[in-house]
């Protein structure tokens, strides 16, 4: 039997006013608040086998100030965890700032929807293994501006244009399962894996540790996991495991 592809499995801090937080479905409105200390929980993380965050800047998203969640940005890095950054990055001169500043990995998201010709120059810049594209899908439709707009492009359209400008991974967001723990939707994220050939990190609605299971079975690159870990559910020392 050949061995399963490698997979990750990676905590989401959501970051809003400095705070760690998760919004159901992406509403700014229906927010739950998990604490003033990103670095607590990116501490428990790290105490708990994970070597990677996915850390989203909510209020760049959401066209807001974001000092207080950059300023949470550096002192997350300080830990020493491989860092997934996105939210509100527009331009080359932020990726640069961000990239210098220590995240590993930057997911654009409205920006490489919007903006083709800024993902070529990311690509060519800083290479496919610092750019991630990060598409957030509502029905099979991309959304942007923080999830707040539907666009006409299906999740498959936008995968292969980013597969075809040089993109290698690819974290993909169902909307409406994001934040309300109700059940991955690994199978869109298998499509789209297959389609493009990109390596696809599955989001939004993780539940169970089966979930887990069953996206690593299938050949994903990894999943992100966010309430289900804050509030329980599952726990981060048992998603290493096999099943």
């Amino acid at each position: 039997m050949n061995p399963l592809p490698a997979f990750t499995v990676i905590p989401a801090i959501d970051l809003r006013h400095g705070q760690v937080v998760r919004l159901a479905q992406g509403d700014p409105a229906r927010q739950t608040t998990y604490g003033e200390d990103p670095c607590f929980w990116a501490e428990r993380w790290k105490s708990e086998g994970a070597e990677w965050l996915h850390v989203v800047n909510l209020d760049g998203a959401f066209g807001e100030d974001a000092r207080l969640n950059l300023q949470a940005l550096q002192s997350l890095l300080a830990i020493g965890l491989k860092v997934e950054f996105g939210g509100g990055v527009r331009d080359l001169a932020s990726i640069q700032k961000l990239l210098d500043l220590g995240v590993d990995r930057l997911a654009l998201g409205t920006a490489a929807v919007q903006d083709p010709a800024l993902l070529d120059r990311a690509l060519a810049a800083f290479g496919p293994a610092r750019i991630a594209g990060d598409i957030g899908a509502r029905n099979g439709y991309v959304t942007i501006q923080g999830w707040q707009e539907n666009t006409r492009f299906t999740v498959l359209e936008i995968g292969r244009r980013f597969r075809q400008q040089g993109l290698e991974w690819c974290v993909l967001t169902d909307v409406s399962r994001d934040g309300t723990v109700a059940g991955l939707n690994w199978e869109s994220a298998v499509e789209l894996q297959i389609c493009t050939k990109m390596k696809v990190v599955a989001s939004g609605g993780v539940d169970r540790l089966e979930a887990v299971h069953s996206a690593r079975r299938a050949g994903l690159a990894g999943v992100i996991i966010g309430r289900a870990l804050y509030e329980g559910q599952l726990s981060l020392h048992d998603c290493w495991t096999d099943s």
